[in-house]
């Protein structure tokens, strides 16, 4: 995704100001919804076997624990680089629908260089099945990148794209995908529905982020919030279920608790206090215990 201009990067995950003179005060969504659990130990596991099993030095690296350690330590590192590797792609792409989006409005864009970008890395393919979609969509763009604001639960972010399709305004997130076996795009994460409705939620857009200058949120309460899987064999727009809302609504706001409840323990102070043994003889004394708060 693009790096908007009042969002910084913080040892408490990404946080947002209110202009570009003031500190960070809030976390951004995707912060949030970070804070859920997940286990990628498995996938961890898998791609550092599939890298050892493909590197040429293997064969050669019996009875040769230099080699092989050298060997294990890259392989180790394979599901970073594909991390980093897919946030990049993931960067083009949807710089490259933010152009498509500034041109339907007529202002100033960068889409010649942004598919320049695509076809440079062999991803032209999304270029193409995105244009495709705008098109059979009749996407008419009101607001790309839109920054948002919302002071009463604390929280800030960027929508991709604020958009009117067949007269229904609708507030848009963007997923780079890959495409599985049978040529599909990849299903898009539930989570996407969380993001979706913090955005709906928001109480404030950003106007001016140099002079901090922000207006009340103009685009109701009740938009349609798609999801767009931008794949290169097909793009697949999804709508979050109108009926579900309120429930993933919920969930984000106990995990923005949970980001604060987090701050705080780690801010309080050392959890673990060292302790010796009673002294000699005392046995038979009561042990004095600390009342908990």
């Amino acid at each position: 995704m693009t790096e908007p201009l009042l969002a910084h990067p913080t040892a408490n995950g990404r946080m947002y100001a209110r202009s570009t003179t003031e500190q960070p005060t809030v976390p951004s969504i995707t912060t949030v919804i970070s804070q859920l659990p997940s286990s990628l130990g498995g996938w961890f596991g898998h791609m550092a076997a599939t890298a050892l099993s493909k590197d040429p030095r293997l064969a050669g690296s019996a009875g040769k624990p230099a080699e092989l350690r050298a060997a294990v330590q890259d392989a180790s590192k394979a599901a970073e680089r594909y991390r980093d590797q897919a946030a990049e792609r993931g960067t083009r792409v949807h710089h490259y629908c933010e152009q498509v989006s500034l041109r339907a409005l007529d202002r100033p864009h960068e889409l010649d260089a942004a598919r320049t970008a695509l076809a440079q890395n062999g991803e032209e393919g999304f270029a193409q099945r995105f244009d495709e979609w705008w098109d059979l969509y009749d996407v008419r763009p009101i607001a790309p990148e839109l920054t948002i604001w919302n002071s009463e639960l604390g929280y800030a972010g960027t929508l991709d794209l604020v958009a009117t399709i067949g007269g229904r305004i609708c507030l848009i997130d963007y997923k780079t995908k890959n495409t599985d076996r049978e040529g599909f795009v990849k299903a898009l994460d539930d989570k996407v529905v969380m993001q979706l409705v913090a955005g709906m939620k928001a109480q404030e857009s950003l106007v001016d982020p140099h002079a901090g200058q922000w207006e009340a949120w103009k685009y109701g309460n009740e938009p349609l919030l798609l999801g767009v899987a931008v794949g290169q064999t097909e793009v697949r727009a999804m709508r979050a279920n109108p009926a579900v809302l309120k429930e993933h609504w919920l969930r984000f706001c106990a995990l923005r608790r949970a980001w604060e409840a987090g701050l705080a323990a780690d801010g309080a102070g050392r959890a673990l206090l060292p302790i010796g043994p009673p002294p000699s003889g005392s046995a038979a004394q009561p042990v004095a215990v600390a009342a908990l708060d």
